[in-house]
């Protein structure tokens, strides 16, 4: 199984582009912490594509909280020396957005409606209000 999820922020502005066949592809590096309170940090490479690459040019930003599902590819190149280059990515299956746009790092704005007992996304839920 080859499945990974990660949790961290983009080091730079993502890179929008397009293949030569017109297929969107976005790349980013996003700095995520190691467990248990290390101060080590890990910056992985990123490739997002189609919509979802589309979106991330759009809404990401170099300091955007971004929580990444994908999986781990490793390929490898000719340099121009001879030698053989190898690059490990995080290939993406999905990205969520965590900053809100414009605001701080794990900032959420409240929700705006929704639901007929008036409840906000968010708030305390208590046995009374359960369906089962």
């Amino acid at each position: 199984m080859n499945k990974v999820f990660l949790i961290g922020n983009l080091t730079k502005d993502p890179e929008l582009s397009n293949t030569n066949n017109g297929i969107p592809v976005c790349k980013f590096t996003l700095a995520v912490s190691r467990r248990f309170g290390n101060t080590e940090t890990d910056f992985l490479p990123v490739i997002v594509w189609r919509g979802q690459a589309e979106n991330c040019g759009k809404f990401l930003k170099k300091g955007s909280k971004a929580a990444v599902a994908g999986s781990v590819q490793t390929r490898s190149y000719d340099a121009n020396d001879g030698s053989k280059r190898y690059v490990t990515e995080i290939v993406a299956d999905e990205v969520q957005f965590l900053s809100t746009k414009g605001g701080l790092d794990g900032e959420i704005p409240p929700a705006v409606g929704g639901g007929d007992n008036g409840q906000r996304i968010g708030s305390a839920v208590t046995e009374d209000d359960l369906p089962f």
